[in-house]
């Protein structure tokens, strides 16, 4: 696919990216950027040589959410068609075998505030601002807010989908709704070194796991272990497990085959 609104890179040290590349329009969400941003997720997924994908935007913002120059003159169904359109790169971080670092800086506000919520980890500056903010102009993020939900609990989550407030890094961290908070002037730096600690984990293991923790979440208690116990005996029978207890008891560094 010929990419406009979002720019693919990949590394050789396993770590790919994609930038969000509207910037002159706080890379807001329209059509073209959501199916993009999608199929940018899914390429990244099949590509052997990545291991860790980061999604961070080009410009003052990470993301603002959806552009709604076009928002009006639709129907019911083509409001739906619509919205699940630019939600759909929410459902499919979920789905992927590789797991995505959000890198935020300036704001990410409603669809914006769901692609952090939505990514498996998630590291921003210090002077970045999140929120749920769709409320403040008569709408409502409803769709963000569940995974935003799922990372920092119900009473919060009603807070930023009633309220629409931005809150600091610091706050969301706090929160759990980021993993880490560092200076703007490293953020690009430190956030290629966290994700590529993270490439040189199993492949395997890393793809079993997130499989495996997604499946899990919506399970009661008790289903929840049987699943992932038996998530565990797969990831035992594979070739990189036992590379990885081998070279642990000889010492060495492992080499992942990724079977």
């Amino acid at each position: 696919m010929n990419y406009e609104n979002v720019v693919i890179e990949t590394g050789k040290d396993f770590v790919a990216s994609i930038t969000l590349n509207r910037p002159q329009n706080l890379n807001t969400f329209n059509t073209q950027l959501a199916v993009e941003l999608n199929s940018a997720l899914k390429e990244l997924d099949a590509e052997k040589g990545a291991r860790v994908i980061i999604l961070k935007g080009n410009g003052k913002a990470f993301c603002a959410g959806i552009d709604v120059s076009d928002f009006f003159g639709k129907d019911v169904m083509a409001y739906q068609k619509w919205i699940e359109c630019m939600e759909q790169p929410l459902v499919t971080m979920s789905t992927m075998k590789k797991p995505v670092i959000a890198q935020v800086h300036g704001v990410a506000t409603a669809n914006g505030a769901g692609l952090v919520g939505a990514a498996d980890l998630a590291i921003a500056a210090e002077n970045a601002r999140i929120g749920l903010t769709a409320i403040n102009v008569g709408l409502n993020c409803i769709g963000p807010v569940v995974p935003v939900a799922r990372s920092i609990g119900r009473k919060r989550a009603l807070e930023m989908l009633f309220y629409g407030d931005l809150f600091p890094a610091q706050e969301a961290l706090k929160m759990g709704l980021i993993n880490r908070v560092v200076p703007e002037a490293d953020l690009e730096k430190e956030t290629r070194k966290w994700a590529a600690v993270l490439a040189q984990k199993s492949p395997i293991a890393l793809q079993i796991a997130k499989k495996a923790f997604y499946a899990a979440e919506d399970m009661d208690y008790k289903t929840a272990f049987e699943y992932m116990n038996e998530a565990f005996a797969r990831l035992c029978s594979t070739k990189d497990a036992a590379a990885g207890i081998r070279a642990f008891l000889e010492k060495k560094a492992p080499e992942w085959k990724e079977e």
